[in-house]
């Protein structure tokens, strides 16, 4: 696997807009439109932006929200675990510009002390995917019952734009070596970056329920393993992971 700070993909178009409602509308609006894989788009502000399960995403001037189009091809690995791949992408990206303290938590999201620094949501429409990553650089919201966080004084850029610039190369580099060689490179990396095994976790489920236990790791497709009370392995495919 090349670890160089390489595009590895071609990049179609790199855009910025002041204004938007959601970063994701647009790209999937343009990718139904005929938009090529590796369009990007930023949004310095936005109006209605979307986290996962319908929830609204606080969008003030100076924190990154930008969305990319990935089109699915024969022979791609699942679809579901570009959650993975944007999840490593990101974490490399402010890594390298200067906080290696942040840590993956299952899928996707990223967590600096504990806090939640970052959302990235995957929007799927035919062949196309969006993938939308906001993060709280300049600053982070108030929300009930989470703790959050920002990058603020923590990296060796100033803006969003140039944190858009080094996450565009990294995306496009994993997303490369995700086509080239599989998920094994993604999966040894998002465990590399998570926190550490043992972490108490629960995860709640679409079905309502939930379920406690310690991080146990990755399965070789991406899902979550959690080690529950009594010695069992419980395998967690979809829901929302939380920190206990």
């Amino acid at each position: 696997m090349d670890d160089g700070r390489s595009a590895g993909a071609v990049l179609s178009e790199i855009r910025t807009v002041a204004e938007t409602g959601s970063t994701n509308a647009d790209v999937l609006a343009l990718a139904a439109d005929g938009a090529e894989e590796g369009l990007w788009l930023r949004a310095e502000r936005q109006t209605a932006g979307r986290g996962r399960q319908g929830r609204g995403w606080s969008s003030p001037t100076g924190n990154l929200y930008a969305s990319t189009l990935v089109r699915v091809r024969p022979g791609d690995p699942s679809p579901a675990s570009l959650a993975l791949v944007c999840a490593v992408a990101l974490s490399e990206t402010i890594a390298a510009l200067g906080c290696p303290a942040v840590q993956i938590k299952w899928p996707n999201d990223l967590l600096l002390d504990g806090a939640k620094l970052s959302g990235i949501l995957l929007e799927r429409s035919g062949d196309a995917i969006v993938a939308g990553f906001g993060v709280n650089l300049a600053s982070h919201p108030s929300i009930e019952g989470r703790q959050t966080a920002s990058l603020a004084g923590r990296l060796w850029i100033h803006s969003a734009a140039e944190l858009y610039e080094h996450l565009v190369v990294d995306f496009a580099r994993w997303l490369a070596i995700w086509r080239a060689e599989g998920l094994e490179p993604v999966v040894a990396r998002w465990q590399q970056q998570a926190h550490p095994p043992g972490t108490p976790l629960l995860a709640r489920l679409s079905d309502g329920s939930s379920v406690s236990g310690s991080y146990d790791g990755l399965t070789s497709d991406g899902a979550l393993r959690l080690r529950l009370a009594d010695g069992d392995t419980r395998v967690i495919h979809a829901g929302d992971v939380f920190l206990v």
